[in-house]
């Protein structure tokens, strides 16, 4: 499978905010749904944010995400980011990087078979 390498977590500050880079193998960005997870400890693997190989975008429109994501793609360097602001302590998660097949359901953890391996936020009060 193509690999997936997430960059861009830290320890940031409540009120800031942060990119996220996936890097994948050549082209994968452009045949590819990409999606972004999250999955704080002790809760389930939670979807962000997701953009299908033509752009189109979807979004966790819950009242703690919506909003505050914007996910983008650079097909030519062939990454996907997302772009988190205001962020708060409840965003504190491991963010994954995820690839699925186009026409499956982009908000659901088990239509993507190919994740990276996760990059932590920490955001602090």
């Amino acid at each position: 499978q193509a690999q997936l390498v997430e960059s861009g977590g830290g320890l940031v500050q409540a009120g800031d905010s942060l990119r996220l880079s996936c890097a994948a193998p050549r082209r994968t960005t452009m045949w590819y749904t990409m999606a972004w997870f999250r999955q704080a400890p002790g809760k389930e693997r939670e979807f962000v944010a997701a953009i299908s190989r033509i752009g189109s975008t979807t979004y966790n429109n819950d009242d703690s995400l919506k909003g505050r994501s914007t996910i983008s793609k650079d097909d030519a360097k062939s990454t996907v980011y997302l772009q988190m602001s205001s962020l708060q302590p409840e965003d504190t998660a491991v963010y994954y990087c995820a690839a699925a097949q186009p026409g499956n359901p982009a908000t659901v953890a088990s239509s993507y078979n190919n994740w990276g391996q996760g990059t932590q936020v920490t955001v602090s009060s």
